[in-house]
């Protein structure tokens, strides 16, 4: 048994993730839940050393010795994989995302008919949030995608590690990974301005000098994607404000408000039928969000989302009910997911 064996029992089962750990079997994700790969024996620390170690470089070696974890993507005749290999409990333990090849379309993932109008804005902080795992990235490179098909444009990303590869369209695409193609997100963010983008996904928004220079890159007027691990849009602007030091949040509020023009906080839900389905909050930078956002009242937010959906807008729970309405999800399953179960109920009266 190769790990080669296992992505492709990974793929062949239409898993997400696999994971590799002392003591137990190969385990796989399917529609979100964990599933032990069947005939397989729990592994010791020696089988994961020999399963693991060859698709490390020497470099990767050295980095994960120092570091006792790394990031990197790793490429199969079968398919390609988001790999963290890590240590726990004294022994070498894996996680592979399986990356599609296929970029697949907004229309395919069920993303919001609105989010077809963020990709033609040519400025501008386009924000995608939600847990580990639930599709940001895969929304990003749709979004990517769409633009790389429809216009000319220089599109730069910054990530760690490269997931998605663009097929060439109408566009270039600059992919640049973390400790191959550059050392520090800081230096590649600034470096970006240097490079004539129109366009700058940043794979993972983790600090305050991550996200000040996203907004930097945004306020000088180029359009910017990026993630951060949120649960809603009201948190989103609470989390990028408060990793500013008091004194500069007022600053930051007023860039913020200046560049924000859309929040995507989104779920992925098992459906009735075993898969999973889109499930996404939608937040618009108008000009009452942008006066509430400069303002400080962000706990306002929620109210102008819910009195918005002719403008495009939509709360977590309004995309559950419509789930639910469609026959895709169950009413308990939403509840489990919603932000305010009591508004779900209120909407599920309604109907």
């Amino acid at each position: 048994m190769t790990i080669l064996d296992l992505f492709s029992e990974t793929i062949k089962r239409n898993a997400s993730d696999l994971h590799l750990l002392a003591n137990y079997p190969p385990m796989v994700r399917i529609a979100g839940r964990l599933f032990a790969l069947p005939n397989i024996p729990p592994m010791s620390p020696q089988d994961l050393e020999v399963i693991i170690f060859p698709i490390l470089s020497e470099d990767q070696k050295n980095l994960l010795e120092t570091n006792r974890e790394i990031d990197f993507a790793y490429s199969t005749n079968a398919g390609r994989f988001r790999a963290n290999v890590y240590y726990q409990r004294g022994t070498i333990a894996g996680t592979f995302r399986y990356i599609q090849q296929n970029i697949r379309s907004m229309q395919e993932l069920g993303l919001p008919p609105i989010c077809h109008e963020f990709v033609k804005l040519h400025q501008g902080f386009i924000l995608v949030t939600g847990p580990t795992g639930h599709g940001k990235s895969t929304t990003l490179a749709s979004m990517i995608q769409e633009i790389n098909q429809s216009r000319s444009a220089h599109i730069i990303t910054i990530e760690d590690p490269i997931e998605f590869i663009y097929p060439k369209g109408q566009s270039i695409i600059s992919q640049r990974e973390m400790n191959n193609d550059t050392h520090s997100w800081n230096i590649a963010l600034r470096s970006a301005l240097r490079e004539d983008p129109d366009i700058t996904l940043i794979g993972e928004m983790r600090d305050f000098e991550t996200i000040q220079a996203a907004l930097t890159i945004a306020e000088t007027g180029h359009l910017v994607f990026a993630t951060l691990h949120t649960n809603s849009a009201s948190q989103t602007i609470d989390r990028i404000v408060g990793v500013f030091p008091e004194h500069e949040q007022p600053q930051i509020r007023l860039q913020l408000s200046n560049t924000l023009e859309a929040v995507i906080s989104q779920r992925l839900i098992p459906t009735i039928t075993g898969d999973r389905t889109m499930a996404a909050e939608i937040l618009i930078g108008t000009p009452a969000v942008r006066a509430t956002i400069r303002e400080g009242r962000t706990h306002l937010i929620d109210n102008i989302i819910q009195t918005s959906v002719e403008s495009g807008m939509m709360t977590m729970e309004m995309s559950l009910a419509k789930k639910i309405k469609e026959g895709s999800i169950t009413i308990e399953t939403a509840m489990r997911y919603a932000v305010k179960p009591e508004e779900l109920a209120r909407l599920i009266k309604t109907y």
